[in-house]
């Protein structure tokens, strides 16, 4: 399926029409800020704190309308701690796009130290 209200298009016009439908959404726009200046994402409860909708239906319909475009991702937690929402870097682009300000920085990422074992000397 490559047609949809909420397919992102290929060609520019396409692209500028849904954008323009995202930021006529206020539920979208403060969604999509909101993930993007959380440095670890939001989860379900707090993405819905952030829209103030106690029924969550607003909540469900903005988080399908914004994985549908390619905006955010779902990211499970295997260890026990809630999943969360992350903005992708199209998301961004997108928000930069909208708001006119630059894309917020991208989350610093984990990395493993390299260092060698210590290894004990002989006596």
């Amino acid at each position: 399926m490559d047609k949809g209200v909420w397919v992102w298009p290929s060609d520019s016009r396409g692209q500028k029409r849904i954008l323009r439908r995202v930021a006529n959404s206020p539920n979208l726009i403060a969604a999509l800020q909101g993930i993007a200046k959380s440095i670890e994402g939001l989860s379900n409860p707090e993405l819905d704190e952030l829209l103030a909708d106690n029924s969550n239906w607003m909540t469900l319909w903005s988080v399908r309308q914004l994985l549908a475009l390619g905006f955010i991702e779902y990211k499970v937690d295997f260890f026990g701690g809630p999943a969360r929402y992350l903005v992708t870097e199209s998301g961004r682009n997108a928000l930069s796009t909208i708001t006119g300000q630059p894309a917020p920085p991208k989350p610093p990422v984990a990395t493993t130290s390299t260092a060698q074992p210590v290894t004990p000397k002989a006596a």
